[in-house]
């Protein structure tokens, strides 16, 4: 474990929910491209493949958020 995520640990809930979604969001407004592996990209492939043959199979985000919601 680094240091740094040492010290983030220390840091109260809030404060490291707060933490990663800044981390995720400068993730996301970064230029840099992120590029998947010919393996990666085909198990990708296969599974969009594999969810478009079988759509009964999964579940909305409606159903998701909802369910997780429901545990609350």
């Amino acid at each position: 474990m680094s240091v740094l995520f040492e010290e983030a640990l220390k840091l109260p809930v809030p404060e490291r929910r707060k933490l990663a979604d800044d981390i995720y969001e400068s993730i996301e407004e970064s230029e840099e491209v992120v590029t998947l592996t010919p393996a990666q990209m085909a198990e990708l492939e296969r599974r969009i493949e594999y969810s478009r043959l079988h759509p009964d199979e999964y579940y909305s985000w409606e159903e998701v958020r909802e369910r997780a919601l429901a545990r609350k």
